[in-house]
This record gives structure tokens, C-alpha cells and sequence, in this order.
């Protein structure tokens, strides 16, 4: 059997400048009269492997619950798109990613995947093992911050899916969160479609349940936050004068995630030659996780350029995927132009595959 073989570049945006975000988001953030932090430093290698743990707690349902919908709806996609490239935001560790790259493989559109994170270790890592499992797939890294560097993703070669998973969309404050998808709007063709993941409004007490495991996983990833700190700002935080605390609002229908201090107490962050004031029981928010409804993901996705073309959910409606394509774009596919746009794309990848035989 002839095999085509596998290629594999990875672009890093991160310069050294970006090694000073986390000291101007902390400066930034402790000077205000709510302290706040910025959720993306949860994930350094512990706060990864804790996240991990957290997905594998019973309480914590949205992360099965996606990977359901994957399961039962990911071929479904692929027709919708015929997408030859998957770009992933955020992409970590790609395990439900496979079930749309196994998708894509069977439809024979497959040929690049984009996997954008902040860490290099994590794109690397995949990409060597994606490489091993999809014969042909070209892999084209990111390394950066898909807030600040989306136009870091390389031009499309054919129709592509870009995902945004996980309800990490439920991170960005409404106004943060509108001009993020216009972003991503902007660097949709029209065929292009993005999928994203959302959580949805349901019983508070399911909730409360999923950020407050009784295990405490979710309670260590919260503090570990402090433990990036001392470590990258040579902070001298103890996180045992620290408790998690996890609600829901049901005012703005999110959760808040906070660190609270246990008691008055005294911070040095040693890089940034300060020290912050804790009073006894006062808060640090550490995360948002905005909760969503049919109608609000529609009107997001209109305010930012797009329309929901499909819309693919669980049988409890606990979490949704959305397919959204540009607003300005050709009408919902019909049988007839899946079809073509299928063979069109199998085209091109023959064409592309067809100088890498090895």
C-alpha cells in the first residue's frame, strides 16, 4: 500500500514581549477595586493535568456532553462543509477534535489541521501524534494567543471549519465575547463554517454542582493560579490562606469563579517590586463562564457577522454546538451542492497529495 506522507510546521507569535502580559495583567488587575485575573493562566502544565481531572469528575458533565454531540453528529458536519481543513482555537490536547478529523478522513476530505495554543509543548505533542494516525495530513501550529494573533492562521487552501469547543466562548465578557467572533467573522470565506461550543442555561444546582466537585479538583485548579504566580513573578503567595469559591449568577446567567482570603493578609510580587492587600473574606475573580441560551448564541453570531446555520444539542439541552456560517454568505447547502462541494474537495485533495508520495 502506498503511503502519503505526513508533513508538519509550526509558526510561534510569542515574542518576548508577551512574557510581560501575565505582569501587566496582574498590575492591571489587582489595581482595580474588584481584583480580577484573567482565566487563560490556569494553564500551565499542572493547571492542564488538573483540568484533565476535572473533566473526569462526575459532576462535571460538559465536556461528555460535548464529546456526545461529536460522537453522534461530527459525519453530519463534515457533509454540511465538505472541509478540507479544521482549525482548532485553543486546540490543547485534540481529543474530541479526532471525532471530526476521523470524520474528515472518511470522507476523504481531510488534508490540514490547525491546531492554535498558547503552548508548544501541547502543539507539538499533537502534532507528532496526529501525523502517526492520519496518513497525509499536513499540520500547520500556531503558537500564540488567539485573541491577540488570529491573523497568524495561514491562508485557506480549500473549504475549512474552524472550532472554538469546550464553552471557553463563555470566558469573554458580551462585548468581549461579540468582538472576538467578529474576528473570527472577518477570516471566514464563504464557505467556511465555524462550530462552537457552548453551555446552556439549565438548573442552578447542576451548576453550582460542576464548578464545586466534592472531590476538590476544581477547588486545587483555582488556587493553582496562585501557584503560577509565585512562580512566574516570583509572588509569595500561600495558598492555603486561600478558598475556592464557585456561584451562579442568575442575574447574568454565569458563573464566577473566585479566590477568597481567608484573611487579612500581605502579598509580595517580587518582579513587579509590589505588595497587594488582601482584607479578610475579600474576593479575587479568577473566571466568568458565561451560560447560553438559543436565542442569545443566535443573536451573538448576528452581531458579529455570522448567522447559526445549524444548531446540534444533547437530549437534556445542556450543551450545544452551532454551526455558524458568514452572514453574508450563499443560503443553507442544499443535497446538491453538498454533493458537489464533496467531490470538489476530493478533487483538490488529489491534487495536493499528489507530489508527496514517498
Amino acid at each position: 500500500m502506498t503511503q502519503i506522507r505526513s508533513t508538519v510546521s509550526i509558526d510561534s507569535r510569542l515574542e518576548v514581549d508577551d512574557e510581560d502580559a501575565l505582569a501587566f495583567d496582574v498590575l492591571d488587575g489587582f489595581a482595580r477595586a474588584f481584583k480580577e485575573l484573567p482565566p487563560k493562566y490556569f494553564y500551565d502544565a499542572e493547571g492542564s493535568r488538573l483540568f484533565e481531572e476535572i473533566c473526569k469528575q462526575p459532576e462535571y458533565y460538559p465536556t461528555r456532553t460535548e464529546r456526545g454531540i461529536l460522537e453522534r453528529h461530527a459525519e453530519e458536519i463534515v457533509a454540511l462543509t465538505s472541509a478540507s481543513e479544521l482549525v482548532e482555537l485553543g486546540s490543547g490536547v485534540p481529543t474530541k477534535t479526532r471525532l471530526l478529523l476521523d470524520a474528515m478522513a472518511a470522507a476523504g476530505t481531510l488534508d490540514r489541521y490547525v491546531p492554535f495554543d498558547v503552548s508548544e509543548g501541547v502543539v507539538r505533542a499533537s502534532a507528532e501524534q496526529l501525523m502517526e494516525e492520519y496518513d497525509g495530513l499536513r499540520v500547520h501550529g500556531i503558537i500564540g494567543d488567539y485573541e491577540r494573533h488570529l491573523d497568524a492562521v495561514p491562508p485557506s487552501e480549500g473549504s475549512r471549519i474552524v472550532v472554538f469547543l469546550g464553552g471557553t466562548i463563555g470566558n469573554f465578557l458580551p462585548g468581549s465575547r461579540r468582538r472576538f467572533l467578529r474576528s473570527i467573522a472577518r477570516e471566514l470565506g464563504p464557505d467556511d463554517r465555524l462550530l462552537l461550543g457552548t453551555d446552556l442555561v439549565k438548573d442552578p444546582a447542576v451548576l453550582h454542582a460542576a464548578y464545586n466537585d466534592a472531590a476538590g479538583v476544581t477547588a486545587a485548579f483555582n488556587l493553582n493560579v496562585l501557584a503560577v504566580l509565585n512562580r512566574e513573578l516570583a509572588a509569595d503567595f500561600d495558598l492555603s490562606a486561600f478558598e475556592h469559591v464557585a456561584f451562579f449568577d442568575t442575574e447574568r446567567e454565569w458563573i464566577e469563579m473566585r479566590l477568597r482570603s481567608r484573611c487579612e493578609q500581605r502579598v509580595s510580587i517580587e518582579r513587579l517590586e509590589t505588595v497587594v492587600a488582601f482584607g479578610a473574606g475579600e474576593e479575587l475573580r479568577t473566571e466568568l463562564s458565561a451560560k447560553f441560551t438559543h436565542k442569545r448564541i443566535s443573536a451573538d453570531a448576528a452581531a458579529s457577522g455570522m448567522r447559526v446555520e445549524r444548531f446540534f444539542t444533547d437530549p437534556d439541552e445542556s450543551f450545544a454546538l452551532s454551526l455558524c456560517a458568514p452572514a453574508d454568505g450563499s443560503a443553507p447547502a442544499t443535497l446538491e451542492s453538498l454533493k458537489a462541494r464533496t467531490a470538489t474537495a476530493g478533487s483538490r485533495r488529489q491534487r495536493c497529495l499528489g507530489g508527496q508520495l514517498g
